[in-house]
């Protein structure tokens, strides 16, 4: 009889030891969640920095010929138009990368990046309108300033979309290279010479 019981009483028991801990499935449905979130937030991030590295590379070249390194005035003077037209290019980026919402660490350092490089970008853009409206001898100070914010833009672009690179290769979409090359020699880092979509 007390063989029967102990059977009786460990079999249901021994079912229950097997089944799993209902906190351990919760913890392990919301990583699988969370890792699915990540992925498609790394692909709506990679998209939106592609559309405006191209944006952002053609103010870029214009700068550049119109406002050296050292500030002094470039080869050719930007019409007001062209002016207007950055300006505009850049409210939009500003407006693009305004939305944060929340991701891994990770993801979030590289929107963040992103972020900050087009809201300087467009500091160093408005500096510049400002300084040609300016007299002489403070225009310079303004030119200065704007430069120092362009190539500040370029690198903080540059931090971001090298942990751009990193995330995709960790979620497995290998390697993605959103670098701006429209002001070369800004001080900014560059692609790799990894293959696009490598996972090398």
């Amino acid at each position: 009889m007390t063989a029967l019981v102990a059977v009786a009483i460990a079999g249901p028991l021994g079912y229950l030891v097997a089944l799993p801990d209902s906190s351990q499935v919760a913890i392990a449905d919301m990583r699988e969640a969370e890792v699915k979130r990540d992925v498609q937030q790394i692909g709506e991030l990679t998209s939106t920095a592609r559309v405006t590295a191209g944006e952002l590379n053609g103010v870029l070249s214009g700068l550049v010929e119109v406002l050296p390194q050292d500030g002094t005035p470039g080869a050719r003077s930007a019409e007001p138009a062209e002016i207007e037209g950055w300006q505009r290019v850049l409210r939009q980026a500003v407006d693009r990368h305004a939305e944060t919402p929340s991701g891994t660490t990770a993801t979030n350092v590289a929107r963040a990046g992103f972020r900050s490089a087009v809201d300087t970008m467009a500091i160093a853009v408005d500096a510049y309108a400002a300084g040609r409206k300016l007299p002489e001898d403070l225009r310079k100070t303004f030119l200065d300033l704007a430069v120092r914010q362009r190539s500040a833009a370029v690198t903080a672009w540059s931090v971001a979309a090298t942990q751009l690179d990193q995330i995709n290769v960790d979620a497995g979409k290998g390697h993605q290279h959103v670098y701006l090359t429209g002001a070369p020699g800004e001080g900014g880092m560059s692609a790799d010479t990894i293959p696009e979509g490598s996972h090398g």
